[in-house]
């Protein structure tokens, strides 16, 4: 008579294994684009999250903070940036370009990206395969 009853036990797993499910797909942010391949180095690893800035096919920005699939004004960005790094000084800025923007288009974010107090601008790129 003392038996352990695993049946609602089950039932938790499963409700907890579905909204796992469901939530998995909407944690990953931002905006889709093709990255351009280079044989590039892993950057180390730090404390500080990088504030990555997207700029996809149509020459759109947007920034991982707050709401990663919100267009952005150029004047809003250089003001986001700004503020993240008066709050912290160290963080690293990282351009995710999709290799069918203008080229032009980057090297312009990277300018107001330096106006907005950012020392050095990364590059984010796909790994390439070495064949």
């Amino acid at each position: 008579m003392s038996e352990i009853n695993v049946v609602p036990y089950i039932d938790v797993m499963l409700v907890l294994l579905i909204i796992f499910m469901i939530t998995a797909p909407l944690i990953t942010q931002g905006v889709r684009v093709n990255l351009p391949s280079a044989p590039t180095d892993v950057l180390p690893p730090s404390e500080a999250e990088p504030v990555i800035v997207t700029v996809d096919t149509l020459g759109e920005v947007y920034l991982d903070l707050g709401n990663p699939e919100e267009k952005l004004s150029d004047e809003l960005l250089v003001a986001k940036v700004a503020a993240v790094l008066r709050l912290k000084p160290s963080t690293r800025v990282l351009i995710r370009g999709d290799k069918s923007v203008i080229y032009g288009r980057v090297v312009e974010i990277m300018a107001l990206l330096q106006g907005a107090g950012v020392e050095s601008v990364g590059m984010i790129t796909e790994p390439s395969s070495l064949e």
